[in-house]
């Protein structure tokens, strides 16, 4: 583990003790209610920063110049241990209609931006942090918005029991379109769309208020850890996600995308080490957004970035070994 990926993770833990210890102190308020500071300041990010990251990303992406070979090895095999996970968890909890969506991004959202970021510049130097940027431009918007389609198709059965198909479907493409992940997304992509670059001002904007969701969101962790604890009683669950996360879904991607799409050599280490990072602070945000499942949201990302630097040599041996493929 190279002295930047560890100062990374330190700093980590250490922004998510602030905000435990803000909540444990209780200067924000009492946990519980409509006023619950961590439900605030999670709808803040969910509705403020969250859509300016979104938008500006879109916006700007040029899809005629991304590495499409690169991008689909990755995101197949992630997204179907998503869907994979999801209908696992709906068909053991059919009563629970968000729970489903929260743990099957639990266990495929990796933190591509803190950890993911450092570690790729410090092992694989310029070239690999340029297939990482590509594939992170990509992750949020793909990722949060499959998983807020599956939610939302849920809550719409859920809540619309006995009403037609056809308002069933247009129930759930209503919530799913008018959404702070989803709208931002088509926004931008139609902005794009246009060829007219972001103004400089809204620009300067949009920058500012997406920078503070990864701090915000690691002092969430905290915070939620305070009000809500560590999930009782349910220990099996967590941990199997966390060895979703960080074991099945890196040897998934790498058998998919070597074996399946031809990968090899830089891209193919580069995308089985973002596999293999540890969840994102979005998975907790997400939790809090449908109110289920924030402590063992929380509990995952805080375990399993602990356990990352125990299964992330393992990982960054890869590309040695699969110097007989390249």
């Amino acid at each position: 583990m190279t002295a930047v990926l560890f100062y990374k993770l330190l700093a980590i833990f250490i922004a998510a003790a602030m905000g435990w210890f803000v909540g444990h102190m209780r200067w924000l308020g009492k946990a519980g209610g409509e006023n619950d500071p961590a439900r605030v300041l999670s709808n803040l990010a969910f509705y403020l920063f969250v859509p300016a990251l979104m938008f500006r990303t879109t916006a700007r992406v040029e899809l005629s110049t991304l590495p499409w070979l690169t991008v689909a090895a990755f995101f197949v095999p992630v997204m179907l241990m998503l869907v994979g996970v999801y209908l696992w968890e709906r068909r053991r909890h059919p009563d629970s209609p968000a729970a489903p969506a929260v743990r099957s991004i639990t266990a495929s959202f990796g933190n591509t931006l803190q950890i993911g970021v450092p570690l790729v510049a410090g092992v694989f130097g310029e070239s690999g942090l340029a297939v990482h940027i590509t594939v992170l431009s990509l992750h949020a918007l793909t990722l949060l918005s499959l998983a807020t389609v599956l939610v939302e198709m849920d809550l719409a059965r859920h809540t619309k029991r006995g009403a037609s198909l056809g308002r069933t479907v247009l129930t759930t493409m209503r919530n799913t379109v008018i959404h702070p992940v989803v709208l931002p997304v088509l926004c931008g992509f139609a902005w794009h769309g246009t060829g007219i670059p972001l103004p400089a001002v809204l620009d300067e904007v949009l920058q500012m208020l997406g920078s503070a969701v990864v701090p915000l969101c690691l002092v969430l962790i905290g915070m939620s850890l305070s009000y809500y604890g560590l999930p009782t009683g349910a220990w099996r669950a967590l941990l199997g996600l966390i060895a979703l996360k960080l074991l099945m879904l890196p040897a998934l991607v790498l058998v998919v995308a070597h074996w399946g799409f031809g990968l090899s050599g830089m891209p193919l280490a580069v995308i089985v080490m973002m596999a293999a990072l540890p969840p994102g602070s979005n998975a907790m945000m997400f939790a809090q957004r449908y109110r289920t499942l924030e402590a063992e949201a929380s509990g995952a990302v805080v375990l399993a970035t602990l356990l990352f630097a125990v299964t992330a040599p393992l990982w960054l041996a890869v590309p040695a070994w699969l110097g007989q493929f390249q």
